[in-house]
This record gives C-alpha cells, structure tokens and sequence, in this order.
C-alpha cells in the first residue's frame, strides 16, 4: 500500500513537470509592444507639447520625450533609454511627434520583452526547483521506508541464522508483522521455535536413555559382583586345580563386564566432547559488538572494555555469553549489569541479574550436565547450557564462576590474557 503511495506521488510530480513544459513551450507571451498603446501615447503627447512638463501618461507604457536638440523634456520614470542610439540598443519603439507639420521631437517607448522573458524564466526555475525538491523528499522518504520494511528486516534475518547455525534457539526472531516480509520472517521464527521443541525433544529423550543406561549400569555391576565374590569364595575352597581355573576366568570374566559398562556410561556422558574449541588470540575490542549481540531485549548496559589481548575461540565465547543472557532472560526476565575488571593475568566480565539468585545448595549444580535450578520449573530447557559454556571456557584456557550476588544470580566469565597461558 506504502509502495504505491510512493509510486503514484512520484508520478503525480513527473506529470506536473511535463504539463509546466508543455505549457511553457505552446504559451503564447506576447513580446512586442501594443501599437494602439503606442499611438495613444504618441498622440497625447502631441497634445501636450506645448506644455509638456505638466503632461500625464494616461497609457501602461513607460516613455521618453526628447526635443530636436536631444534633451529630455519628459520622462515617466528613470532608468529608461534617452537617446535613440540608446533607444535602438534596446530595441524600444522611437516615433517623431510632430506639431503643425513639423516635428518638434521624438517619444521612445520602453520595450519591456526583456522584462517578461526574465519573469517566466524565473517562474520556469520555480516551478521546476519546488517539483526537484518535492522529488528529493519523496525519494528520501521512500529509501527510509524501504531500509524500515525491507534492509532492516533482512539485517535481523541474517543475526538470527547466524544464532540458529550457533545452535542458540532461545532469542527469538524481532519482527513486525505489518511490513512487507512480515510472513515471510515469522515463517522463520515458526521455523525457530519448532527446531527448539525438537532440541528439547531430542535432550529429553537423550536424558531418558542417560538414566536408562545408568539404571542398567547399577542394574548389571550388582549381579555381576555378586558372581565376583562367590568366584572369589569358590577360589580359596576349590579343591583342586581345575575348578581353581574356572572360578579365576569367571573372575576375569566379571572384570571384563565391569569394564565394558563402565566404557559405555562414560562414552555416553562424554558424548560432548565432540565440540571443538581452537582458541587464538584476538583484541578486547570485539567483546563489545559480542555483547551487544547476545543482548537480544537490550536490557543490558555494555560497559567501556579494557583494551588487551586476549586468549579465545571466538565463536565459542560468543555461545558462552549467548547461553549467559538466554539463561537470565528466560529464568529471571529482568534487567543484566554487566562490569569488567582486568588485571595481569585476566579480563573478568561479570553479569548479575535481578532475579534473586538461587539456593546455596543448588549452585555447585548448575555446571552439572542436565542439572537446572528449582526456579526453572515450567521453563523449557536441557539443562546444558552453563555445563557446556564452563566447558569452552576451560578448553580457552578461562573460568566460569556461578555464584550469588546481591540482587541475584552472577556469573563470572574469566578469559585468559595472551602471553599468560
């Protein structure tokens, strides 16, 4: 609808522009001087010659009146030629007045063309300036309009695939559904959220096998120790060699299961290994523009950053603080301070909401795999993103802190300085 207000505004000015052209070319302006007005003029004049001084132009025209010695006797204002080579210069209308047969003088008519051709022309400008300036605003309002409803939309379009390729589904995509893509980006929201409830599927049901193989685990070591001790039993009274023998490999035989339980619990609990952290080194000042990044409800004040070097993998810092402000927006849901700190070894960024915190006995588990807090009931998550951010955050070489601050939960994201690993 805007798009065509804008479309049809324009071509309202074009066809104005034209129609001015059109007018200007076929207009008729009269240059040259009217002849009934110049008679008249010639004839009072006349009239008028024996007292000249008190003659009054009853004509539109502006005259001068010489005599045969060439001296202006009558003027109706200044400014206008007084001799008849000045006259034909200018192109005025030079007649002889003549009184009783001879002539007593001449009466030179001001050609005023010139001044009429200068008043359209300016008119002409005028026109054509307002209708430029018209178009300038039009176009101006029109490439804000389209940066509004069509670059800003595709600029948020792009941070949200970068944040769904990071695998960070919790910021939801910015939109407004009134512009011109506004189905098409909440296709991508709806997009968004579903893979989130099929993340949240998959880590249930990643969980649930968890717990199934730790059942079966305790389940399977239980008998099998039992089979160990009787084994061992059976050892010190066998009476002689060859049952000494089948009670030894049943013993080893036990030690294998153990071994090949205890392989699969563990293969299945470190399954998160697979993420790879490379970090390098790279300047403090990007840690601004990755705040402002994983502040998705701007609800943060970013502060001035201590210039240094330091020690990270981008990326996977940029999920560590992604994980930080989705954890605080989705549990607390409130405002984030965010201060930093250096000193020799490290650059400390510290985030505090003001949520309250949580127990003293729940916070050594927040790092946990699967573990979430008392107040994250009702709340979808995995439980997995502080534990895999302290895991980055160990792998460059940092820390990550989790504790109680005075208005709520803080946490503390040590990174290394280079030169100090």
């Amino acid at each position: 609808m805007r798009n065509g207000i804008f479309t049809c505004a324009l071509i309202i000015v074009f066809a104005l522009e034209i129609a001015v052209l059109i007018w200007f070319a076929f207009h008729g302006t009269e240059y040259k001087q009217d002849t009934v007005e110049v008679n008249e003029a010639v004839q009072s004049v006349r009239e008028d010659w024996h007292k000249i001084a008190a003659h009054v132009n009853e004509t539109a025209l502006d005259y001068v009146v010489i005599n045969n010695d060439g001296e202006v006797v009558f003027r109706t204002r200044t400014g206008l030629s007084e001799s008849v080579n000045a006259a034909i210069s200018h192109r005025d209308t030079v007649s002889d007045i003549e009184v009783d047969g001879a002539v007593v003088g001449k009466i030179i008519v001001y050609n005023d063309s010139s001044d009429t051709l200068k008043s359209d022309r300016n008119a002409l400008v005028t026109v054509f300036g307002i209708a430029a300036s018209t178009q300038i605003i039009i176009c101006a309002g029109y490439s804000f309009y389209l940066n509004r409803v069509v670059v800003k939309p595709f600029g948020n379009l792009k941070g949200f695939a970068e944040r769904v390729a990071r695998g960070n589904l919790d910021v939801p995509l910015q939109m407004d559904r009134g512009n011109l893509f506004g189905a098409f980006t909440e296709s991508f929201d709806i997009m968004r959220s579903e893979l989130k409830n099929a993340r949240l599927a998959e880590a249930k049901a990643n969980a649930s096998k968890k717990e199934l193989i730790a059942k079966l685990s305790h389940d399977i070591r239980t008998p099998v120790a039992s089979i160990k001790a009787v084994s061992e039993l059976g050892t010190t009274v066998a009476e002689n060699d060859k049952t000494r023998e089948n009670f030894t490999l049943i013993i080893s035989k036990a030690d294998q299961i153990n071994t090949l339980v205890g392989n699969l619990f563990s293969a299945t609990l470190e399954e998160l290994q697979q993420l790879t952290v490379t970090p390098a080194d790279m300047s403090s000042a990007e840690l601004r523009g990755m705040l402002e990044s994983a502040d998705y409800f701007h609800k943060a004040q970013i502060p001035n950053i201590p210039e240094c070097m330091i020690y990270a993998d981008k990326l996977r810092l940029q999920q560590v603080f992604d994980n930080i402000f989705a954890n605080s927006y989705k549990y607390a849901n409130t405002d984030i301070e965010v201060k930093t700190t250096l000193d020799n070894r490290r650059l400390a960024v510290v985030f505090e909401d003001f949520g309250g915190g949580v127990s003293a006995e729940e916070l050594p588990l927040l790092k946990e795999k699967f573990k979430r807090g008392s107040n994250t009931q009702n709340v979808n998550g995995a439980g997995l993103g502080l534990y895999i951010s302290d895991r980055f955050m160990t792998e460059m070489k940092g820390e990550l802190l989790i504790e109680n601050g005075r208005n709520g939960l803080k946490i503390i994201v040590f990174i290394s300085l280079s030169g100090n690993i």
